[in-house]
This record gives structure tokens, C-alpha cells and sequence, in this order.
């Protein structure tokens, strides 16, 4: 669908659209069967997200495989229990990532979230700042499997990818060892070149 069938208010809709576009191009499962245009099923923000997600995961299955990474879709982590009351069980959030990529001849793990929000929101102190959920999250993601035994996670990296219209977020910070990386996809680009940019995602900084 064309950019210009939208209004200057309707980035939600354009956002909601051009994943299901990506996803469509790609030839990626959604929650509709068979292979017919995707219908939209109103503005909700965790379809949207998971169409994202699963047209992420599934592009980097198809480019990277071939070159040696494995890809996990839906990953749950294990928290690293000493003891606890009997409970905890049943109220103990689990860690499921979005995406993992592992390549053990380089030694990296990229430890993937995707975000079906703008990456930036209103700081207290600046004019914008980078979601601390969401960072907190990802942190918690790389450090809470460090000290198992997977030399991987040891050293692992995250991004936080969000989709974007527009203006492109690609930033980078090392805290505690492990590379956390930002950045966005403008999901109003051509399929050839949203691939291009995820996959400069995982390009070591």
C-alpha cells in the first residue's frame, strides 16, 4: 500500500500496515491462514507487535542461516534460583525473548527485543530519552544467564528494535561487558532496503 493513501495523522495505521507488508513480502506465517492479503483486525498494539517480531525472526532465519547462526524464535530464559518459597511459582514472571541469533564460530549471541513503540519518549530532564522498562529488561535478559556455563551468554549482546516512519535511531552503549545497541527500521522504506537495515542491526559496532 502506498504512503500517500495516508493522512499526516495516521502514523499508527501506516506503522500497523507496513508490518504487515514486510511480513507479507517475506512469505512469513501470520495469525490468518492461507496466503491471502492480510486483513487488518483494528488497532491493536500487541498483534502489531507480533507481526513485527515474527517478520524480524523470520528474515534473520532466511538471511543467516546460510551463514552459519542459528535463530531462536521465542526463547524462554531460566533465572538463576538459589531457594524460594513454595509460591513463587505461581506468580514468577518468565523471560521469553523475541529473538536469539547465536553463531558459535564468532562466539556472539545477539539477544533481540522488538518494540512496537517509538524508541524514544519524554525524559524528566531532557527533551527525550531512551524507555528505561525497556532497558532494564534487556539488561536483565543479558545479565541474569551470565555464570551458567554458555560462554555465549557470558558475552552476549542486545538490541532494542523498534519500527520507525521517518527518523532513524542507531546507538550503542557497553555496560558490564555486553554490548546493548538501539535502533530502529523504517518500516516506510522499500522491502529491499527494511532487509538492508536489519541487518546492519547485527553488524558489530
Amino acid at each position: 500500500m502506498s504512503t500517500d493513501r495516508f493522512g499526516r495523522h495516521d502514523a499508527d495505521d501506516q506503522l500497523m500496515v507496513a508490518a504487515a507488508q514486510l511480513a507479507y513480502d517475506l512469505s512469513l506465517p501470520t495469525e490468518s491462514a492461507g496466503s491471502n492479503v492480510l486483513a487488518m483486525p483494528g488497532r491493536e498494539e500487541a498483534w502489531a507487535r507480533r507481526l513485527f517480531e515474527r517478520a524480524v525472526g523470520g528474515l534473520y532465519a532466511v538471511a543467516l542461516s546460510p551463514l552459519g547462526w542459528h535463530v531462536r524464535c521465542g526463547t524462554t530464559l531460566q533465572w538463576q534460583i538459589l531457594s524460594k518459597t513454595d509460591g513463587i511459582d505461581d506468580i514468577l514472571p518468565a523471560m521469553r525473548t523475541d529473538v536469539v541469533l547465536d553463531h558459535g564460530g564468532l562466539g556472539r549471541r545477539i539477544v533481540i527485543d522488538t518494540k512496537f513503540t517509538s524508541i524514544v519518549t519524554a525524559g524528566w530532564y531532557r527533551e527525550q530519552s531512551l524507555r528505561s522498562g525497556y532497558l532494564y529488561q534487556m539488561y536483565t535478559y543479558l545479565r541474569s544467564q551470565v555464570g551458567c556455563g554458555d560462554a555465549l551468554a557470558d558475552s552476549a549482546s542486545g538490541l532494542l528494535l523498534h519500527p520507525t516512519v521517518g527518523a532513524m535511531i542507531d546507538e550503542t552503549v557497553v555496560i558490564q561487558g555486553h554490548p546493548l545497541r538501539f535502533a530502529t527500521v523504517d518500516l516506510a522504506a522499500k522491502p529491499a532496503e527494511i532487509r538492508a537495515q536489519l541487518l546492519r542491526c547485527i553488524e558489530q559496532s
